[in-house]
């Protein structure tokens, strides 16, 4: 990806952005944007952005999705860890897992049968993530989903269902491995047969 300066291009040569590397809305690399594995604190772009703040945002048309990350074989072959450091500001991924920890544990305790304000809430949480969520094409990407397949918020099993298949959408877009959906209550309420969660 090539984040391009606002200057003419025969005085500034085009600055390349590491692979994965997310652009943020205000023309900085985004951390909540990026996972850690694709962070450069240290490269060239990323001291070029602080120097000169005025770089466009990378955008994604067609899917709101940012480039792929590392190739496997280049992934191992860096000695970086995966995760940012304790105390450091998430990356994409760890706020990924914790927000769809939060909506699928939320799913897995709502009322089997809930009340007019309960369903309500429920909406104005899910359509509230692509306005307030920080991470910007994840927001995008969440709000085109939920105006084609909207919320079901008719009971527990609907709006876990619901959320499963929302979740599976991201993970075929990310490469990752579906989630069985007959499965839910045992992940996120009940744990696991074999009883090592009681």
């Amino acid at each position: 990806m090539v984040a391009e300066s606002s200057s003419s291009p025969s005085t500034e040569p085009d600055l390349r952005m590491p692979p994965g590397m997310v652009m943020g809305p205000d023309g900085k690399p985004c951390k909540v944007c990026t996972a850690f594995r694709n962070w450069k604190p240290g490269s060239t772009a990323s001291r070029n952005q602080r120097e000169k703040p005025q770089l466009e945002a990378q955008s994604f048309p067609g899917s709101a999705r940012p480039p792929s990350p590392l190739s496997k074989d280049r992934a191992t072959s860096i000695s970086r860890p995966q995760e940012p450091p304790p105390g450091c500001p998430p990356d994409s991924e760890q706020l990924g897992r914790a927000t769809w920890t939060f909506l699928h544990a939320t799913a897995a305790y709502y009322p089997d049968r809930p009340s007019p304000t309960q369903r309500a809430n429920m909406i104005m949480l899910l359509r509230s993530m692509p306005v307030l969520y920080p991470c910007g094409w994840c927001a995008k990407d969440f709000g085109d989903d939920i105006v084609k397949n909207p919320p079901d918020v008719s009971s527990r099993v609907g709006l876990s269902r619901w959320l499963c298949e929302r979740h599976n959408a991201v993970n075929v877009k990310l490469g990752k491995e579906r989630f069985d959906c007959m499965k839910v209550d045992e992940r996120w309420k009940d744990g696991p047969t074999d009883g090592r969660c009681d």
